[in-house]
């Protein structure tokens, strides 16, 4: 294997009901069965036994375990990626039909009755980020589910509203407070549909003050094309490199990342899980493998 930059990834399986192929994704309820974790035992369990700990837990310290005993450059990382809540575009999709949408309507700014450029959460979609947020508290409270340490988000204010809905008012551990940055390329797969171009920097940060935007982000959307939709392979490149840049300078474990469709579609490809689609407000827990790439020759183990 030649040596080249970055990282690659594999998503671990049997820990989650979302790794394995029987469970269909259409009607898969992540708040009743505990964000899909498995009940089972792990090989940390041997290191505490007698131990009265929530399968939560016990999972956190076979996250700890694997990161322990890792080979080759390995860590070991849990990502909860959630979808925003409805959308604006989510409703005007519906109205007309998706093949409808994706011939003309995504094109436009909106019709007689709504505006999609950049569009809001509507009603449903607040209830939505309200109903994650109160799973969130009964997560950590009862079920024992770390918080995560850092928090990711899409630059689209849809992405914002969701994550800002869904975390804040939370009990967070005084070491892993919410803290959310702003990543340009965790946004939705791009360009065409106006419900994808980002609004201005200094309009974005003013309604979110409590984002941390990087320097790098420019004022008005220049990756935005009226022409060109961005294609699966260029998604997937751009999502990599999400990827890359995150696990770069974040060493933390348990990471939260809010986003898109496709973008989740495409993040579970590079990340080589299975298919599995979100409803709008739907969030999956994936446990990766992560290995630097000059690393990855060296390292040919993957439990």
């Amino acid at each position: 294997m030649s040596q080249k930059r970055g990282f690659t990834y594999s998503t671990v399986t049997g820990y989650f009901l979302q790794d394995d192929n029987s469970t269909v994704a259409e009607t898969f309820d992540f708040i009743s069965k505990n964000l899909g974790l498995l009940e089972r035992e792990y090989a940390a369990d041997v290191l505490n036994p007698g131990d009265k700990k929530t399968q939560w837990q016990r999972f956190e310290g076979e996250v700890n375990r694997l990161n322990d005993e890792a080979v080759g450059g390995a860590v070991y990382k849990v990502l909860y990626i959630g979808r925003h809540g409805q959308g604006v575009h989510n409703v005007a999709e519906k109205k007309y039909g998706t093949a409808e949408w994706d011939r003309y309507w995504a094109a436009q700014e909106g019709d007689s009755t709504s505006y999609w450029v950049d569009p809001h959460l509507t009603d449903t979609g607040v209830q939505q980020a309200e109903t994650i947020n109160a799973f969130w508290k009964h997560q950590l409270a009862v079920a024992g589910t770390p918080a995560p340490e850092k928090y990711y988000c899409s630059p689209l204010y849809r992405c914002l509203e969701t994550a800002n809905l869904t975390f804040t008012g939370l009990d967070l551990p005084a070491d892993r407070p919410y803290k959310p940055m702003v990543k340009e390329l965790l946004r939705e797969a791009n360009g065409v549909h106006t419900c994808d171009r980002r609004s201005p920097k200094s309009a974005v940060k003013n309604a979110f003050p409590n984002f941390t935007f990087e320097p790098s982000m420019t004022e008005d959307d220049e990756l935005w094309s009226a022409t060109e939709r961005e294609s699966d392979q260029d998604l997937d490149g751009r999502m990599k490199s999400l990827l890359d840049d995150v696990f770069e300078l974040d060493e933390s474990t348990f990471v939260s990342l809010t986003t898109h469709s496709c973008a989740i579609r495409s993040l579970l490809r590079v990340l080589g899980h299975r298919e599995f689609r979100l409803v709008t407000g739907g969030v999956i827990a994936v446990l990766v493998k992560v290995v630097r790439a000059c690393d990855a020759f060296h390292d040919g183990k993957n439990p």
